[in-house]
Protein backbone atom coordinates (compact mmCIF):
# COMPACT_ATOMS: atom_id res chain seq x y z
CA UNK A 1 0.00 0.00 0.00
CA UNK A 2 1.09 3.28 -0.65
CA UNK A 3 1.93 5.72 2.04
CA UNK A 4 0.86 9.46 1.55
CA UNK A 5 1.86 12.11 4.75
CA UNK A 6 -0.35 15.02 4.78
CA UNK A 7 2.73 17.34 5.81
CA UNK A 8 4.56 16.15 2.59
CA UNK A 9 5.52 18.66 0.13
CA UNK A 10 3.63 16.45 -2.53
CA UNK A 11 0.89 15.27 -0.37
CA UNK A 12 -1.82 17.39 -2.92
CA UNK A 13 -0.76 15.82 -6.01
CA UNK A 14 -0.67 12.73 -4.83
CA UNK A 15 -4.36 13.17 -2.68
CA UNK A 16 -5.34 14.39 -5.88
CA UNK A 17 -4.70 11.26 -8.04
CA UNK A 18 -6.04 9.49 -5.13
CA UNK A 19 -9.39 10.87 -5.46
CA UNK A 20 -9.33 11.09 -9.23
CA UNK A 21 -9.76 7.14 -9.40
CA UNK A 22 -12.16 6.26 -11.81
CA UNK A 23 -13.45 3.55 -13.36
CA UNK A 24 -12.01 2.53 -16.49
CA UNK A 25 -15.27 0.47 -18.04
CA UNK A 26 -15.56 2.52 -21.12
CA UNK A 27 -12.68 2.16 -22.61
CA UNK A 28 -12.61 2.53 -26.41
CA UNK A 29 -12.09 -0.96 -27.55
CA UNK A 30 -14.67 -1.96 -24.72
CA UNK A 31 -17.17 0.89 -25.13
CA UNK A 32 -16.79 -0.70 -29.39
CA UNK A 33 -17.32 -4.15 -28.75
CA UNK A 34 -20.26 -3.26 -26.61
CA UNK A 35 -21.60 -0.77 -29.28
CA UNK A 36 -21.86 -3.47 -32.07
CA UNK A 37 -23.31 -5.96 -29.96
CA UNK A 38 -26.40 -3.68 -28.54
CA UNK A 39 -26.89 -2.77 -32.15
CA UNK A 40 -26.61 -6.34 -33.02
CA UNK A 41 -28.93 -7.29 -30.22
CA UNK A 42 -31.64 -4.71 -31.38
CA UNK A 43 -31.53 -5.85 -35.24
CA UNK A 44 -31.85 -9.71 -34.50
CA UNK A 45 -33.11 -9.89 -30.93
CA UNK A 46 -33.55 -13.78 -29.64
CA UNK A 47 -30.94 -14.91 -32.63
CA UNK A 48 -28.36 -12.55 -31.77
CA UNK A 49 -28.72 -13.07 -27.88
CA UNK A 50 -28.12 -17.09 -28.38
CA UNK A 51 -25.32 -16.50 -30.59
CA UNK A 52 -23.48 -14.45 -27.68
CA UNK A 53 -24.78 -16.23 -25.37
CA UNK A 54 -22.85 -19.47 -26.66
CA UNK A 55 -19.84 -17.02 -27.47
CA UNK A 56 -19.71 -15.44 -24.27
CA UNK A 57 -20.71 -17.50 -21.75
CA UNK A 58 -20.06 -20.76 -22.82
CA UNK A 59 -23.05 -22.87 -22.50
CA UNK A 60 -25.04 -24.35 -25.58
CA UNK A 61 -28.84 -23.11 -25.13
CA UNK A 62 -30.74 -24.48 -28.25
CA UNK A 63 -33.76 -22.57 -28.38
CA UNK A 64 -34.75 -19.27 -26.65
CA UNK A 65 -36.88 -20.81 -24.45
CA UNK A 66 -33.78 -22.34 -22.88
CA UNK A 67 -32.71 -18.62 -21.45
CA UNK A 68 -35.35 -18.38 -19.20
CA UNK A 69 -36.28 -19.21 -15.59
CA UNK A 70 -39.84 -18.87 -14.48
CA UNK A 71 -41.66 -18.86 -11.26
CA UNK A 72 -41.55 -22.65 -11.02
CA UNK A 73 -37.81 -22.75 -11.64
CA UNK A 74 -37.72 -20.30 -8.78
CA UNK A 75 -39.80 -21.76 -6.74
CA UNK A 76 -38.26 -24.96 -6.63
CA UNK A 77 -34.62 -23.39 -6.24
CA UNK A 78 -36.29 -21.87 -3.23
CA UNK A 79 -37.79 -25.84 -1.86
CA UNK A 80 -34.10 -26.76 -2.93
CA UNK A 81 -31.95 -24.56 -0.52
CA UNK A 82 -30.99 -26.11 3.09
CA UNK A 83 -33.49 -24.58 6.01
CA UNK A 84 -30.77 -22.07 7.02
CA UNK A 85 -30.83 -20.87 3.30
CA UNK A 86 -33.69 -20.20 3.72
CA UNK A 87 -33.74 -18.25 6.46
CA UNK A 88 -31.01 -16.42 6.13
CA UNK A 89 -32.37 -14.95 2.92
CA UNK A 90 -36.10 -14.37 4.60
CA UNK A 91 -34.01 -12.40 7.16
CA UNK A 92 -31.77 -10.19 4.72
CA UNK A 93 -35.18 -9.59 2.61
CA UNK A 94 -37.47 -8.69 5.85
CA UNK A 95 -34.67 -6.39 7.27
CA UNK A 96 -34.52 -4.56 3.54
CA UNK A 97 -38.08 -4.53 2.90
CA UNK A 98 -38.76 -2.92 6.53
CA UNK A 99 -36.05 -0.34 5.58
CA UNK A 100 -37.29 1.11 2.47
CA UNK A 101 -40.65 0.59 3.37
CA UNK A 102 -39.77 4.03 5.68
CA UNK A 103 -38.71 5.72 2.62
CA UNK A 104 -41.04 8.53 1.25
CA UNK A 105 -41.58 10.26 -1.87
CA UNK A 106 -40.11 13.85 -2.50
CA UNK A 107 -43.72 14.96 -3.74
CA UNK A 108 -45.52 18.03 -3.23
CA UNK A 109 -49.00 17.60 -2.16
CA UNK A 110 -51.92 19.03 -4.44
CA UNK A 111 -52.99 22.53 -3.04
CA UNK A 112 -54.42 25.67 -3.93
CA UNK A 113 -52.63 28.59 -4.33
CA UNK A 114 -53.83 32.31 -3.68
CA UNK A 115 -55.51 32.34 -7.03
CA UNK A 116 -57.20 29.79 -7.01
CA UNK A 117 -54.75 27.50 -9.36
CA UNK A 118 -54.70 23.79 -8.16
CA UNK A 119 -50.87 22.60 -7.99
CA UNK A 120 -48.72 19.75 -7.19
CA UNK A 121 -47.14 16.56 -7.74
CA UNK A 122 -47.68 12.95 -7.60
CA UNK A 123 -44.97 9.72 -8.13
CA UNK A 124 -45.81 7.30 -10.03
CA UNK A 125 -44.08 3.38 -10.12
CA UNK A 126 -42.21 2.54 -13.03
CA UNK A 127 -44.02 -0.37 -14.83
CA UNK A 128 -40.96 -2.86 -15.46
CA UNK A 129 -37.79 -2.69 -14.37
CA UNK A 130 -34.85 -5.30 -15.25
CA UNK A 131 -32.21 -6.50 -12.74
CA UNK A 132 -28.64 -6.75 -14.16
CA UNK A 133 -27.20 -10.20 -11.55
CA UNK A 134 -23.16 -11.01 -11.85
CA UNK A 135 -23.00 -14.27 -12.12
CA UNK A 136 -21.11 -16.91 -14.33
CA UNK A 137 -18.28 -18.30 -12.06
CA UNK A 138 -19.64 -16.43 -8.77
CA UNK A 139 -22.53 -16.17 -7.17
CA UNK A 140 -24.46 -12.55 -5.84
CA UNK A 141 -28.17 -13.48 -4.46
CA UNK A 142 -27.72 -10.02 -2.18
CA UNK A 143 -27.31 -7.82 -5.07
CA UNK A 144 -30.74 -9.66 -6.17
CA UNK A 145 -32.44 -8.16 -2.75
CA UNK A 146 -31.02 -5.25 -2.59
CA UNK A 147 -32.16 -3.82 -6.08
CA UNK A 148 -35.75 -5.99 -6.34
CA UNK A 149 -37.58 -5.44 -3.04
CA UNK A 150 -36.67 -1.64 -2.92
CA UNK A 151 -38.24 -2.49 -6.78
CA UNK A 152 -41.24 -4.20 -5.47
CA UNK A 153 -41.48 -1.87 -2.67
CA UNK A 154 -42.01 1.34 -4.84
CA UNK A 155 -44.77 -0.77 -6.39
CA UNK A 156 -43.33 -2.00 -9.72
CA UNK A 157 -45.60 -3.86 -11.33
CA UNK A 158 -43.35 -6.47 -12.87
CA UNK A 159 -39.74 -7.38 -12.31
CA UNK A 160 -37.38 -9.52 -14.24
CA UNK A 161 -33.51 -10.16 -13.96
CA UNK A 162 -31.18 -11.46 -16.30
CA UNK A 163 -27.08 -13.23 -15.03
CA UNK A 164 -25.28 -15.44 -17.14
CA UNK A 165 -25.49 -19.20 -16.01
CA UNK A 166 -22.63 -21.23 -15.57
CA UNK A 167 -20.51 -22.13 -18.73
CA UNK A 168 -20.37 -25.34 -18.17
CA UNK A 169 -24.15 -26.36 -17.43
CA UNK A 170 -26.11 -23.42 -18.38
CA UNK A 171 -27.99 -23.38 -14.98
CA UNK A 172 -27.95 -20.05 -12.78
CA UNK A 173 -26.73 -20.43 -9.49
CA UNK A 174 -30.01 -21.28 -6.83
CA UNK A 175 -28.99 -18.88 -4.31
CA UNK A 176 -29.43 -16.61 -7.08
CA UNK A 177 -32.69 -17.99 -8.00
CA UNK A 178 -33.88 -18.36 -4.38
CA UNK A 179 -33.21 -14.71 -3.80
CA UNK A 180 -35.50 -14.09 -7.00
CA UNK A 181 -37.96 -16.11 -5.50
CA UNK A 182 -37.82 -14.48 -1.99
CA UNK A 183 -37.60 -10.91 -3.93
CA UNK A 184 -40.65 -11.23 -6.11
CA UNK A 185 -38.87 -11.36 -9.34
CA UNK A 186 -40.86 -12.47 -11.67
CA UNK A 187 -38.86 -14.43 -14.27
CA UNK A 188 -34.77 -14.47 -14.49
CA UNK A 189 -33.43 -14.68 -18.44
CA UNK A 190 -29.94 -16.73 -18.37
CA UNK A 191 -28.30 -14.39 -20.44
CA UNK A 192 -25.44 -11.54 -19.35
CA UNK A 193 -23.02 -9.37 -20.63
CA UNK A 194 -23.69 -6.34 -22.86
CA UNK A 195 -26.32 -8.14 -24.57
CA UNK A 196 -28.61 -9.04 -21.61
CA UNK A 197 -28.04 -5.01 -21.59
CA UNK A 198 -29.02 -5.03 -25.01
CA UNK A 199 -32.59 -7.38 -24.46
CA UNK A 200 -33.50 -5.74 -21.33
CA UNK A 201 -33.55 -1.92 -22.90
CA UNK A 202 -35.30 -2.62 -26.88
CA UNK A 203 -36.77 -6.32 -26.24
CA UNK A 204 -36.74 -9.16 -27.99
CA UNK A 205 -39.44 -11.72 -28.70
CA UNK A 206 -38.33 -13.71 -25.39
CA UNK A 207 -37.07 -10.64 -23.34
CA UNK A 208 -39.46 -8.08 -22.40
CA UNK A 209 -38.36 -4.23 -22.79
CA UNK A 210 -38.01 -2.04 -19.54
CA UNK A 211 -38.61 1.38 -17.97
CA UNK A 212 -34.85 0.97 -16.21
CA UNK A 213 -31.77 -1.18 -16.02
CA UNK A 214 -29.91 -1.65 -12.47
CA UNK A 215 -27.38 -3.60 -10.65
CA UNK A 216 -23.43 -3.90 -11.31
CA UNK A 217 -21.89 -6.02 -14.15
CA UNK A 218 -18.13 -5.95 -16.10
CA UNK A 219 -16.77 -3.29 -18.56
CA UNK A 220 -19.04 -4.51 -20.92
CA UNK A 221 -22.29 -4.21 -18.90
CA UNK A 222 -21.04 -0.54 -17.53
CA UNK A 223 -20.50 0.43 -21.10
CA UNK A 224 -23.62 -0.89 -22.67
CA UNK A 225 -25.61 0.65 -19.97
CA UNK A 226 -24.59 4.05 -21.00
CA UNK A 227 -25.04 3.39 -24.42
CA UNK A 228 -28.53 2.46 -23.33
CA UNK A 229 -29.01 5.31 -21.39
CA UNK A 230 -31.94 7.22 -22.53
CA UNK A 231 -33.79 4.63 -24.13
CA UNK A 232 -34.37 3.29 -20.76
CA UNK A 233 -33.25 4.89 -17.49
CA UNK A 234 -30.11 3.68 -14.97
CA UNK A 235 -29.69 3.14 -12.21
CA UNK A 236 -25.78 4.30 -12.14
CA UNK A 237 -22.54 3.07 -13.75
CA UNK A 238 -20.92 1.07 -10.68
CA UNK A 239 -17.47 0.79 -11.11
CA UNK A 240 -14.83 -0.98 -8.61
CA UNK A 241 -15.71 -1.49 -5.01
CA UNK A 242 -14.31 0.83 -2.80
CA UNK A 243 -13.81 1.47 1.20
CA UNK A 244 -12.58 4.45 3.19
CA UNK A 245 -11.45 3.29 6.90
CA UNK A 246 -10.80 5.98 9.12
CA UNK A 247 -9.19 5.39 12.06
CA UNK A 248 -7.66 7.40 15.41
CA UNK A 249 -5.24 6.28 18.30
CA UNK A 250 -7.62 3.74 20.05
CA UNK A 251 -8.61 1.32 16.84
CA UNK A 252 -8.09 -1.80 16.69
CA UNK A 253 -5.93 -2.88 13.81
CA UNK A 254 -7.37 -5.71 13.16
CA UNK A 255 -10.72 -4.67 12.85
CA UNK A 256 -9.80 -1.80 10.25
CA UNK A 257 -7.83 -4.47 8.35
CA UNK A 258 -10.75 -6.80 8.00
CA UNK A 259 -12.85 -3.77 6.69
CA UNK A 260 -10.22 -3.16 3.84
CA UNK A 261 -9.79 -6.70 2.64
CA UNK A 262 -13.73 -7.32 2.69
CA UNK A 263 -13.30 -4.83 -0.37
CA UNK A 264 -10.43 -5.97 -1.55
CA UNK A 265 -11.94 -9.58 -2.21
CA UNK A 266 -14.75 -8.39 -4.18
CA UNK A 267 -11.98 -7.46 -7.22
CA UNK A 268 -8.31 -6.79 -8.22
CA UNK A 269 -9.41 -3.28 -9.27
CA UNK A 270 -11.28 -2.77 -5.97
CA UNK A 271 -9.97 0.77 -3.82
CA UNK A 272 -9.15 0.47 -0.59
CA UNK A 273 -7.69 3.73 1.40
CA UNK A 274 -7.00 3.70 5.74
CA UNK A 275 -6.80 7.37 6.82
CA UNK A 276 -5.52 7.71 10.20
CA UNK A 277 -4.46 10.21 12.12
CA UNK A 278 -1.95 7.48 14.38
CA UNK A 279 1.00 6.12 12.47
CA UNK A 280 1.54 3.26 15.15
CA UNK A 281 -2.30 2.37 14.42
CA UNK A 282 -1.27 2.60 10.78
CA UNK A 283 1.65 0.87 11.03
CA UNK A 284 -0.09 -1.95 12.65
CA UNK A 285 -2.88 -2.16 10.51
CA UNK A 286 -0.71 -2.81 7.04
CA UNK A 287 1.45 -5.74 9.06
CA UNK A 288 -2.48 -7.07 9.94
CA UNK A 289 -3.70 -6.57 6.60
CA UNK A 290 -1.03 -8.90 5.36
CA UNK A 291 -1.60 -11.41 8.36
CA UNK A 292 -5.25 -11.53 7.17
CA UNK A 293 -4.30 -11.95 3.92
CA UNK A 294 -2.48 -14.99 3.67
CA UNK A 295 -5.12 -18.00 2.84
CA UNK A 296 -8.24 -15.93 2.12
CA UNK A 297 -10.02 -17.95 -0.95
CA UNK A 298 -9.91 -14.96 -3.10
CA UNK A 299 -5.91 -14.36 -1.59
CA UNK A 300 -5.01 -13.35 -4.98
CA UNK A 301 -7.26 -10.81 -5.98
CA UNK A 302 -7.49 -9.48 -2.48
CA UNK A 303 -3.27 -9.01 -2.66
CA UNK A 304 -3.44 -7.15 -5.98
CA UNK A 305 -6.12 -4.83 -4.77
CA UNK A 306 -4.16 -3.80 -1.65
CA UNK A 307 -0.90 -3.64 -3.56
CA UNK A 308 -1.84 -1.89 -6.98
CA UNK A 309 -4.23 0.31 -5.49
CA UNK A 310 -4.43 0.28 -1.86
CA UNK A 311 -3.22 3.38 -0.13
CA UNK A 312 -2.60 4.80 3.57
CA UNK A 313 -2.40 8.36 4.39
CA UNK A 314 -1.31 9.68 7.58
CA UNK A 315 -3.16 13.31 8.53
CA UNK A 316 -2.57 15.68 11.23
CA UNK A 317 -5.93 15.44 13.46
CA UNK A 318 -9.78 14.26 13.01
CA UNK A 319 -10.78 16.77 11.51
CA UNK A 320 -8.56 16.69 8.45
CA UNK A 321 -9.05 13.15 8.43
CA UNK A 322 -13.12 13.86 8.28
CA UNK A 323 -12.20 16.70 5.37
CA UNK A 324 -9.87 14.05 3.41
CA UNK A 325 -12.84 11.74 3.83
CA UNK A 326 -15.41 14.16 2.35
CA UNK A 327 -13.50 14.77 -0.31
CA UNK A 328 -12.53 11.57 -1.49
CA UNK A 329 -16.58 10.72 -1.39
CA UNK A 330 -16.27 6.95 -1.11
CA UNK A 331 -18.52 4.21 -1.38
CA UNK A 332 -18.59 3.16 2.02
CA UNK A 333 -16.97 4.78 4.69
CA UNK A 334 -16.06 2.86 8.03
CA UNK A 335 -15.51 4.58 11.23
CA UNK A 336 -13.00 3.43 13.68
CA UNK A 337 -12.82 6.11 15.90
CA UNK A 338 -13.59 7.45 19.39
CA UNK A 339 -17.69 8.61 19.68
CA UNK A 340 -18.39 7.45 15.96
CA UNK A 341 -21.42 8.95 15.57
CA UNK A 342 -20.32 12.57 16.58
CA UNK A 343 -18.95 13.04 12.87
CA UNK A 344 -21.86 12.12 10.79
CA UNK A 345 -23.59 15.35 10.72
CA UNK A 346 -20.08 17.02 9.75
CA UNK A 347 -19.76 14.50 6.63
CA UNK A 348 -21.95 14.51 3.61
CA UNK A 349 -20.17 12.90 0.61
CA UNK A 350 -20.69 9.01 1.21
CA UNK A 351 -22.76 6.10 -0.33
CA UNK A 352 -22.47 4.60 3.05
CA UNK A 353 -21.20 5.25 6.59
CA UNK A 354 -20.32 2.69 8.65
CA UNK A 355 -20.50 4.52 12.28
CA UNK A 356 -18.16 2.11 15.44
CA UNK A 357 -16.06 -0.66 15.88
CA UNK A 358 -19.36 -2.73 16.04
CA UNK A 359 -20.23 -1.91 12.61
CA UNK A 360 -18.68 -3.60 10.12
CA UNK A 361 -19.08 -2.63 6.02
CA UNK A 362 -19.94 -6.62 5.54
CA UNK A 363 -23.09 -6.14 7.79
CA UNK A 364 -23.88 -3.42 4.85
CA UNK A 365 -23.62 -5.76 2.30
CA UNK A 366 -26.25 -8.12 3.23
CA UNK A 367 -28.57 -7.38 6.09
CA UNK A 368 -28.47 -4.05 7.83
CA UNK A 369 -31.13 -2.46 5.33
CA UNK A 370 -30.22 0.04 3.63
CA UNK A 371 -29.53 -0.68 -0.21
CA UNK A 372 -25.62 -1.75 -1.05
CA UNK A 373 -26.23 -0.42 -4.51
CA UNK A 374 -23.68 2.44 -3.99
CA UNK A 375 -22.29 5.28 -5.76
CA UNK A 376 -18.14 4.63 -6.77
CA UNK A 377 -15.63 6.09 -8.10
CA UNK A 378 -16.60 9.52 -6.25
CA UNK A 379 -19.27 10.21 -7.55
CA UNK A 380 -21.12 9.99 -4.32
CA UNK A 381 -20.37 13.90 -4.28
CA UNK A 382 -23.53 13.72 -6.78
CA UNK A 383 -25.20 10.60 -6.63
CA UNK A 384 -27.34 8.41 -3.97
CA UNK A 385 -27.80 4.95 -2.85
CA UNK A 386 -30.29 2.93 -4.82
CA UNK A 387 -33.37 3.49 -3.03
CA UNK A 388 -37.64 3.38 -3.82
CA UNK A 389 -37.09 6.76 -5.25
CA UNK A 390 -35.17 4.58 -7.91
CA UNK A 391 -37.92 3.16 -9.32
CA UNK A 392 -40.58 5.66 -8.86
CA UNK A 393 -41.02 9.13 -10.67
CA UNK A 394 -42.98 11.89 -10.37
CA UNK A 395 -45.46 13.72 -12.36
CA UNK A 396 -46.39 17.29 -12.03
CA UNK A 397 -50.16 18.37 -11.68
CA UNK A 398 -51.39 21.78 -12.88
CA UNK A 399 -55.32 23.09 -12.80
CA UNK A 400 -55.88 27.06 -13.30
CA UNK A 401 -59.33 27.82 -12.21
CA UNK A 402 -60.80 31.28 -14.22
CA UNK A 403 -59.54 33.85 -11.88
CA UNK A 404 -55.92 31.98 -11.96
CA UNK A 405 -55.86 32.01 -15.67
CA UNK A 406 -56.85 35.17 -16.39
CA UNK A 407 -54.56 36.56 -13.58
CA UNK A 408 -51.86 34.77 -15.14
CA UNK A 409 -52.51 35.43 -18.77
CA UNK A 410 -50.81 38.61 -18.90
CA UNK A 411 -47.69 37.32 -17.49
CA UNK A 412 -47.47 34.08 -19.79
CA UNK A 413 -48.02 36.73 -23.23
CA UNK A 414 -45.20 39.18 -22.39
CA UNK A 415 -43.06 36.03 -21.75
CA UNK A 416 -43.79 34.18 -25.19
CA UNK A 417 -43.82 37.63 -26.84
CA UNK A 418 -40.39 37.93 -25.07
CA UNK A 419 -39.16 34.20 -26.43
CA UNK A 420 -40.89 35.02 -29.78
CA UNK A 421 -43.97 32.08 -29.22
CA UNK A 422 -47.32 33.71 -30.28
CA UNK A 423 -48.62 30.29 -30.71
CA UNK A 424 -47.78 30.29 -26.73
CA UNK A 425 -49.56 33.39 -25.89
CA UNK A 426 -52.83 32.08 -28.38
CA UNK A 427 -53.21 28.77 -26.06
CA UNK A 428 -53.81 31.25 -23.12
CA UNK A 429 -55.37 34.27 -25.08
CA UNK A 430 -57.99 31.97 -26.85
CA UNK A 431 -59.33 30.59 -23.41
CA UNK A 432 -60.51 34.13 -21.72
CA UNK A 433 -63.37 35.18 -21.51
CA UNK A 434 -64.18 38.03 -24.69
CA UNK A 435 -63.81 41.99 -23.59
CA UNK A 436 -67.58 43.27 -22.79
CA UNK A 437 -67.35 45.69 -25.66
CA UNK A 438 -66.30 42.58 -28.28
CA UNK A 439 -69.59 40.64 -26.88
CA UNK A 440 -71.60 43.76 -27.42
CA UNK A 441 -70.65 44.73 -30.44
CA UNK A 442 -71.22 41.19 -31.74
CA UNK A 443 -74.74 41.57 -30.52
CA UNK A 444 -74.98 44.65 -32.19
Amino acid sequence: MQILRSDAPDFEARWKRLCSRGSDEDESGVRDSAAAIVADVRARGDEALLEYTRRFDGWRPETAADLVAGPRDLAAAWRALPVAGRAALKTAASRIESFHRRETDAVVPIYRDRLGARLGQVSRPLARVGLYVPGGTARYPSSVLMTAIPARVAGVAEVVAVSPADRKTGDVDAWTLAACHVSGVSCLFRVGGAQAVAALAHGTATVPAVDKICGPGNAYVAAAKRLVFGTVDIDMIAGPSEVLVLVDAGARPAEAAADLLAQAEHDARAVVVLVSTSERVARETQVEVMRQLAGLPREEIARRSIVERGAIVLCRGISQAVKLADQFAPEHLVLLVKDAARLVPRLSRAGAVFVGSRTPEAIGDYVAGPSHVLPTAGTARFASPLSVATFRRRMSVVEMSERSLAALAPVVEALAAAEGLEAHARAVRVRLPEPKARRRARRG
